[in-house]
């Protein structure tokens, strides 16, 4: 099992993935010309060439990336794609210099196991602007917000000049 940078003809699959979980609001509907505009934001898991999971990163900027449409396969749970996805995300956010990583998940208890923390929602402004404001469960999230490294002291929408982004501590993987 290995974790690889997505390629477009992998856009197929990840939309399937991840609309396996839209249903139930576990991820938000991604439509396939979004996956495909955004298709170097994802990572997938393979195995025995078989695509089982897939993950994304989007950053928001040096200050604060989002790891985001994350699944994998029934048959992949509990097999170890999960932490594959994770750890090769969160190597791409060292990559980018990126000082902290956040997502918003139900499942804590797995985010928690690889080093995230639960943090309230509105410290994370960039997601609420981003994604939260158009979600239908806006009102009645049942979500937990968390975060790896440093939260940030500053917003996208605060932003002007690139170093502004610049935060005291790396992250760490």
């Amino acid at each position: 099992m290995h974790a690889r940078n997505a390629k477009l003809p992998d856009a197929f699959a990840i939309e399937q993935l991840i609309q396996v979980h839209v249903g139930d609001g576990t991820l938000l509907p991604r439509s396939l010309a979004e996956i495909c505009e955004n298709i170097r934001d994802f990572v997938v898991v393979e195995n025995g060439g078989e695509i089982v999971g897939c993950g994304a990163l989007h950053l928001y900027g040096m200050h604060l990336a989002e790891i985001r449409s994350i699944t994998v396969t029934n048959n992949s749970k509990g097999k170890g794609a999960g932490r594959v996805l994770i750890d090769a995300l969160m190597r791409e956010a060292q990559k980018q210099s990126v000082t902290c990583v956040c997502l918003f998940t139900r499942i804590p208890g797995f985010f928690g196991r690889m080093g995230f923390q639960e943090v309230d929602k509105e410290a994370l402004p960039d997601k609420i602007f981003k994604d939260c404001m158009k979600c239908s469960r806006r009102n009645a999230c049942d979500e937990v917000a968390m975060y790896q490294g440093t939260l940030p002291r500053i917003t996208a929408r605060t932003l002007r000049s690139p170093k502004d982004c610049v935060q005291i501590a790396p992250l760490h993987a």
